[in-house]
Formats: C-alpha cells, sequence, structure tokens
C-alpha cells in the first residue's frame, strides 16, 4: 500500500510538472513606457490571463518599443514573431482602410460615444477586418482625445497651427487635417518622437495628454491646448493563427481577459487626466483648457469626411453618427 501510495504521489508531481512546462508564454509588445496606463494594463491582462486559464497561458510584456515600433511589431505579429501587440488605431488603417472612419477629426462627440461605437457592432466588424491580414483583434483599450503641443506658442485658433511642423502619425485623415489647418504634418514614429522636439526637427505633436506625460514630451514644449480634435482606440491584436491553435475555451479566456484590462484602463485614464494637467503646470507648461473646437471643426471635418467617402463610401460615417446621441 505504501509503495502504491509512492507511486500516485510520484505520478502526480510529474504530472504537475509537466503541466508547469506545458504552461505557454505569449511576447506582448507595445511603444508606450512602463509608466503609462497601458503597460499597467498590460499587466493586468497577464494577471486576469493567468487567472482564467489557470495558469495555462502568461504574457512576457516589452514596452517602450523593446520590439521596435508599431508597423514594426505589427508585422511581426503577422509573421508570428510575437504574439500580441498594441497600438494606436492610425497603425493599422494601411491594412484595412475602413478603420479610418475612427480617426476622421471630431468624429466621437465624448468618450461614451466612442466605447458605443467601439464596443458594438461597428468596432467588432472593423477588428473582424483584419482578420485576413493574419490579425486577431482582442478588443479596443485606449490612447484617447488627442491634443496639440508645441515649442512655439499657446494655440487658441485654427491661425496658432499655420506653419507649424507638427509630428504626426501616418494615417491620411491626420495628415490630410493638419494640411487643411495649413501645419506642415510629418509622420514619424512615437520613439522618435522626443529627440525631433528636443532639436526642433518638428515644432509640435498631437497626443492624447497620457502619452505626453509618460514619454516626458512636456520636457521639451512649452505649451499644450486641449484641442480633443481626434479619439484614438488602441487596438490589442494576435497572430491569428497563435489564437486558433488554442481550444475554444482558451480563446475565450483570451478575449475576456482582453476585454477587462481595457476596461481597466479605460478607468485609470478618466482617474488620472486631471492630476495630469496639474503636473503639466508644475513643471511650467502653458495649459489651455477650454478651446473653442467650432472654427478648427469648420476647417477640417466635412473635407476629411469626403476624403474617406471618396475612397470608402458613407456607411460607416452615417453608423457612428446615429450612435452619437
Amino acid at each position: 500500500m505504501k509503495k502504491l501510495t509512492a507511486l500516485l504521489t510520484g505520478l502526480t508531481l510529474a504530472a504537475a510538472t509537466v503541466s508547469a512546462q506545458a504552461a505557454t508564454t505569449l511576447r506582448f509588445g507595445y511603444e508606450a513606457p512602463r509608466s503609462d496606463t497601458q503597460h499597467i494594463a498590460a499587466k493586468k491582462f497577464d494577471e486576469l490571463l493567468k487567472e482564467k486559464t489557470k495558469g495555462e497561458l502568461k504574457l512576457s510584456l516589452f514596452p517602450d518599443s523593446t520590439l521596435g515600433n508599431a508597423q514594426t511589431m505589427i508585422s511581426a505579429v503577422r509573421g508570428g514573431t510575437i504574439d500580441i501587440e498594441m497600438s494606436g488605431s492610425p497603425n493599422f488603417s494601411g491594412l484595412v482602410s475602413n478603420l479610418n472612419v475612427i480617426d476622421i477629426p471630431f468624429i466621437f462627440k465624448d468618450k461614451a460615444h466612442a466605447y458605443r461605437v467601439l464596443d458594438g457592432e461597428i468596432g467588432q466588424g472593423l477588428l473582424k477586418e483584419l482578420e485576413d491580414k493574419g490579425l486577431k483583434g482582442l478588443g479596443f483599450w485606449e490612447v484617447g482625445f488627442r491634443s496639440i503641443t508645441n515649442s512655439k506658442h499657446p494655440i487658441n485658433t485654427p491661425d496658432d497651427v499655420k506653419g507649424l511642423k507638427i509630428r504626426t502619425n501616418q494615417n491620411p485623415m491626420y495628415v490630410e487635417a493638419f494640411k487643411l489647418l495649413g501645419a506642415n504634418p510629418v509622420p514619424m514614429p512615437l520613439s522618435e518622437l522626443y529627440t525631433a522636439l528636443e532639436t526642433r526637427a518638428v515644432d509640435a505633436q498631437e497626443h492624447p495628454i497620457g502619452i505626453v506625460w509618460s514619454t516626458k514630451l512636456y520636457e521639451v514644449q512649452k505649451h499644450l491646448s486641449l484641442t480633443n480634435h481626434g479619439y484614438t482606440p488602441l487596438l490589442v491584436v494576435m497572430n491569428k493563427q497563435k489564437f486558433d491553435s488554442f481550444a475554444p475555451e482558451v480563446q475565450q479566456a483570451i478575449l475576456d481577459a482582453a476585454k477587462e484590462a481595457g476596461a481597466y484602463q479605460r478607468e485609470l485614464n478618466a482617474k488620472n487626466e486631471q492630476d495630469i494637467l496639474d503636473k503639466f503646470r508644475k513643471a511650467g507648461i502653458e495649459v489651455v483648457e477650454k478651446v473653442d473646437t467650432k472654427p478648427f471643426r469648420d476647417i477640417v471635418e466635412q473635407p476629411v469626411r469626403q476624403y474617406f467617402i471618396e475612397r470608402n463610401g458613407d456607411t460607416l460615417i452615417k453608423q457612428v453618427d446615429a450612435l452619437a446621441q
């Protein structure tokens, strides 16, 4: 009996060892630094994933552009050398042109409007379109409403934007918008932006305030204006072949963990906004909180919408507008 008990105990321990060895680690890359809510939410994602899969899956996190810029990482996920990546929606518009609807200036009335669109049928349909490109969309997290910083002067009106060399992303919606405002848009990766601002290769940039704070861009800028000219969601994507290799219950655990971590990050961003603005002021940044956005909208909104319609039709725009309430 003792021998049988010992044998069973040994088999149990061996099975546990095999199970531990079988745990799969997924490589998760992103541009944001460790101080950003993106990284905090990524850690939450890892925690939830381990919990929901009973340790079968866990994440190895690579923040701060460790695995390359957004485009490099997206390509790596499609190729299977990185398992999961997250970056702003503009980085995916070259793969799925319909995603450009998200980045039309002033298309979202507020965050609640954006969440209704992204978490509902429209957003899920856009994620579905990525599957033909080898990507499984796990959900929309948040970059946020975009504001403008610059080293020249406060921005209160469209005239204040004229002539500025402004870093934007490569999304045609933003490039077109800043051209209409009379600026000189210069697309470049986030990892190159601090140096470009410091050396005055560009005068200005436009990001949500959380990114401006976590990447310390305020150190090389003097003025911040809350123009809220566009809302950028964060797409969390996984190599589709890798996702499909898991059992249905594990796939659902991945999706559920990503959704919960995204909701957690949105809450963090909302709580942090006023605190970040106070920190900017203490750091010597001149903050313009109340900007009359109507003159900006009058210049860019309809032309950029037409730019999208000519390439993608007007169905998505009408669907987004219908959810404004």
